[in-house]
């Protein structure tokens, strides 16, 4: 305890005591920095003659030596020179704190914990510890230093043959593109002009509207145009990954993988799927020993554990016979039902009695599974009971404990070849009433921390249940850039494109979305990388953790003179309250990132201090050995991890208390906020400034199953809008988040700002949609009489248009089909699923009132497209068929009014019909999906559409507000009774 007015040591935590006049001791006279005569005496004595904190020498320095001798001068200027880098890598460790005042924080911590001098004395060591490394061997440094650090002192970097390959798109392409756009945009201004000038008075309402209209599609062209400037593509060379790092007669080299694997409900995600999932992901070219599969059963069904122990019997047989034959790819189901010739490149004889056998295995394991699925249907009163005859822990899917089990591995079965196959990991988190579990983004987390306890490989690739690896080598082709010298430091994750089967041949409501995967991502693959799309992802775990990449730049941080307490007196002025802000804005996106090139160097002892004094526990929460791991940039699980107890470890990581009181959901792991928690997290990452890379690789790495009923692929783009809508209304909305650190390019942003705006379109793509409908209903129209110089600006417009469209397609090799489903569809969304999300997400935003995360049925085989016709009543479906039916009795009713009003009427008919006709045609897939395959539309939707066109029009007929209120009287009253 101190004595009164007396402060305590800064170094040891002791009274600073008397000096020799009987006043309190004062090691600094220039800050007052409190610190005992010992100490002092102590820094001095191991050559440290400068004060901790202002660096200028302390005042029994000065008494010890002579301050005029050349090498004095010298001696002291090298100290403060190095005591302020001291206390600027001080800073940057302890950037921790989110505020301002980071020094006290830590201050205020180290003496309350440690109480002794080792901290202080330990932090100038470090830097020591650190150059006396580069002094040891280099046989000593082989087993410590990572792969990509020894490929480097190899030989030089010019030498060294890169792992992939940026090609930009020809000039002759990509110029042309890049000059329509700009011209589009310098008629789209000449357009507006024109259109603003020129009002239309008969029709004010309609015409101002329809501006209003324009403008929004205008900004939402340029939003969506301009992220697409400069596409790449991006080559990846696998074999030199293969002589670089797989030499023969030595250990092997390539970093360690994580597949993590999520579901929720086996009764819509049927087990079977995501048995053929984890199939694939075990036999993937890959060193057995460097692969992990966590399967996260967020349902905490016991059908998708007794599935994964099927699953993991049949991987015994599975696995070698495809790493023997080369099969591709390597998900039972989808190699069997290929209609292709299996006996292409195959030489060995054996094969086909083989492959005969092994499907003749797959459909009995098909059988046992199918089985199981069926005796899930009926839930028992006395819930489920294992085979030994006791309770299945997860019987209530909201209370349960954590619960996790490891198949196969090193200490697991081995293949009927004796040889090792990848860990397979049950999870299944801990559950209990009251907690927020926080959905897939949750469960995902939960994977993080038990993964990175159990086998912490640097890189974690997730997938969902539905999207097995089409490309054994696809873990291969994502290792060329992240294990790649010069271009891993800076990556946080790889995204590769989702390709799918069992979709009908015309795509008729735009299920591979080729447009976006094939157009926009390879455009923001030029900027600062394609944005997170939740599955088929590769990501650097030190990202997921919120650390920044290696090469990012510090940010200034706040003065010294504020970080310190408040006792001492500032050589530098206060920054008003603007800078502060600032300040705090910057390091609020510097939010947990450590300086991990200084950590790998720290001993064991040094280690578990640094835990103590930064308190990591408050942003990874209570776990000492999760914590350890996440020093380890080049992963490995902890030394200080005992084996006997990580299991014990890792249901402790994924208790539904774990993550209160920490950063995860916040700042580290998948973001919470937002049902789309992929494009938040994507999008924080990119905020720190990382990039990510998009991977293309000739035969597409990851297929998957989408919903190509007209119902449930809507509800799925309501999902999507409505997570796009949350993060608008959160404080990670792109318009103003992350400004202050100035890390996400500009393109990179407007991206962003896209993604979640694109909801609103629907407001009005609305309007616009009714405009055709009321113009043939009223005789109005949005458009005055055309000059030639308007005419001019219309064709320039839509020639532009034409021609965007055109080059995007030359560049990209998307087929013009593609391009109109994809027209087609975002106007069937647009005017249906987005216009529901806005409401939904306003609702919740104002009243409270949450949505249920629905899951997407993922369907099995279905080679008919039985499920494309039929029909499943949502009232996603009312708006646009309101829309089809107002349109198309605007255009009787237009024709009507041309055949009474004479060969006058005509003229104008044909722009009102042209506008009707545009909005049928995006609507003729949805139509389609209505009819069914009997092309019969569902009487209550007739009904509902029926009901709404005809109060609209009565409606419309009784108010008319866009009716001139003056009218002229023009008949001549000939009789007295008139």
């Amino acid at each position: 305890m101190m004595q009164s007015g007396i402060p305590l040591c800064n170094s040891c935590g002791e009274s600073v005591g008397l000096g020799s006049n009987d006043e309190v001791f004062i090691a600094c006279h220039e800050c007052n920095f409190p610190m005992c005569e010992n100490c002092v005496h102590y820094e001095i004595k191991e050559g440290r003659k400068v004060c901790l904190r202002c660096g200028i020498p302390y005042a029994a320095a000065t008494s010890l030596v002579n301050p005029t001798a050349d090498g004095v001068e010298k001696d002291v200027t090298v100290n403060h020179s190095t005591m302020a880098h001291h206390v600027e890598s001080y800073q940057d460790v302890g950037v921790h704190a989110r505020s301002i005042s980071n020094f006290s924080a830590l201050e205020s911590e180290s003496n309350a914990e440690s109480g002794n001098p080792i901290w202080k004395n330990r932090v100038e060591s470090w830097k020591e510890k650190k150059n006396k490394k580069k002094v040891i061997s280099k046989r000593e440094q082989e087993p410590q230093i990572p792969v990509e650090q020894q490929m480097e002192e190899k030989q030089p970097m010019e030498d060294v043959q890169m792992l992939s390959k940026t090609i930009p798109i020809p000039s002759n392409k990509i110029t042309p593109y890049r000059i329509v756009i700009i011209a589009r945009l310098i008629i789209l201004g000449l357009f507006f002009h024109y259109r603003v000038t020129n009002p239309v008075d008969s029709a004010f309402g309609l015409w101002l509207t329809s501006i209003i209209c324009e403008i929004w599609f205008a900004v939402s062209w340029v939003l969506d145009q301009f992220p697409k400037w400069s596409p790449v593509n991006r080559v990846t060379y696998t074999d030199r990954l293969s002589a670089r790092f797989e030499k023969e007669n030595e250990p092997c080299q390539l970093a360690p993988v994580d597949f993590f694997v999520s579901t929720v409900d086996p009764l819509k995600e049927p087990p079977l799927i995501t048995a053929n999932t984890v199939l694939s992901i075990l036999a993937v070219d890959y060193p057995v020993e460097k692969v992990s599969c966590y399967v996260s059963d967020d349902g905490s069904a016991m059908l998708t554990f007794e599935s994964l122990v099927e699953t993991a019997e049949f991987a015994r047989k599975w696995v070698p016979f495809c790493k023997k034959y080369a099969i591709e790819p390597r998900a039972p189901e989808f190699y069997f039902s290929q209609k292709i010739d299996y006996l292409k490149d195959k030489v060995q004889p054996s094969f086909v009695k083989e492959r005969r056998a092994m499907k003749r295995d797959y459909e009995e394991y098909k059988v046992r599974v199918n089985a199981l699925v069926a005796k899930a249907q009926k839930t028992p009163d006395e819930g489920w009971t294992m085979q030994d005859g006791t309770s299945w822990p997860g019987n209530n899917p909201r209370d349960h404990p954590g619960m996790i089990q490891v198949f196969l591995g090193h200490s697991g079965a081995h293949d009927i070849d004796g040889n090792e196959l990848p860990r397979l990991v049950y999870v299944s988190r801990e559950k209990r009433p009251g907690y927020q579990h926080h959905k897939k983004a949750g469960a995902m987390n939960a994977l993080v921390r038990v993964s990175a306890v159990l086998t912490n490989a640097p890189y974690i690739l997730n997938l969902d249940c539905d999207h097995y690896v089409n490309n054994s080598e696809a873990v291969r082709e994502g290792m060329c850039f992240m294990m790649d010298p010069q271009v891993g430091k800076s990556v946080c994750y790889i995204q590769f494109p989702q390709r799918f089967d069992g979709i009908d041949r015309s795509d008729r409501y735009a299920n591979r979305n080729v447009v976006f995967f094939d157009v926009n991502m390879r455009g923001l693959d030029g900027i600062q990388g394609p944005v997170y799309v939740g599955t088929g992802t590769m990501f650097n775990r030190q990202a997921l953790y919120g650390y920044g990449p290696p090469s990012l730049p510090s940010l200034p941080k706040s003065s010294s003179s504020c970080s310190w307490c408040c006792c001492c007196r500032s050589k530098k002025p206060s920054k008003d309250a603007s800078e502060m802000y600032r300040d705090s804005k910057r390091e609020d996106l510097d939010a947990a990132i450590f300086n991990l090139r200084e950590i790998e160097n720290y001993d064991e002892h040094d280690r578990s201090l640094l835990i103590s004094q930064m308190s990591f526990e408050k942003t990874f929460g209570l776990s000492t050995v999760f914590i350890e791991s996440t020093m380890m940039e080049y992963g490995g699980v902890a030394d200080s991890a005992n084996p006997s107890t990580l299991i014990t470890e890792a249901i402790h990581v994924i208790g539904c208390g774990y993550e209160q009181k920490t950063e995860w959901g916040k700042e580290i792991g998948w973001i919470y906020g937002s049902v789309t928690e992929d494009i938040l997290t994507g999008f924080k990452m990119h905020c720190r400034g990382w990039r990510s890379i998009y991977c293309m690789p000739l035969r597409p790495a990851f297929k998957g199953s989408a919903p190509i009923n007209l119902s449930d692929r809507l509800h799925q783009v309501l999902r999507w809008a409505l997570g796009s809508v949350e993060i608008f209304l959160s404080r990670h909305c792109p318009l103003w988040y992350g400004w202050g650190g100035g890390r996400l390019k500009l393109l990179q942003r407007l991206a962003y700002i896209n993604t979640i705006l694109y909801p609103f379109t629907s407001l009005p793509l609305i309007a616009y949609c009714s405009l055709p409908a009321i113009c043939l209903l009223t005789g109005k129209f949005i458009i005055p009489t055309l000059s030639n110089i308007a005419s001019i600006w219309f064709l320039g417009l839509f020639t532009s248009i034409i021609l965007t469209s055109v080059l995007e397609l030359r560049w990209s090799g998307v087929s013009i089909e593609d391009l109109w489903r994809n027209e087609q569809f975002w106007v069937i969304g647009g005017v249906s699923a987005h216009l529901f999300a806005v409401f939904q997400g306003f609702l919740k935003m104002l009243a409270g009132v949450d949505t249920n995360f629905t899951v997407t049925a993922k369907a099995g085989d279905d080679a008919d497209f039985g499920e494309l016709y039929m029909f499943k009543w949502t009232t996603l479906l009312i708006p646009p068929t309101t829309l089809l039916v107002v349109n198309l009795v605007g255009v009787v009713a237009g024709f009507s009014n041309a055949l009474n009003s004479g060969y006058e009427a005509w003229g104008p008919l044909f722009g009102k019909v042209f506008f009707a006709f545009w909005v049928i045609l995006h609507l003729y897939p949805f139509l389609k999906g209505l009819m069914g395959r009997q092309n019969r539309t569902p009487t209550i939707v007739v009904l509902w559409s029926v009901l709404l066109a005809s109060v609209f029009s009565l409606v419309w007929v009784k108010v008319d507000p866009f009716l001139s209120k003056s009218t002229t009287i023009t008949n001549n009253c000939i009789s007295i009774d008139c």
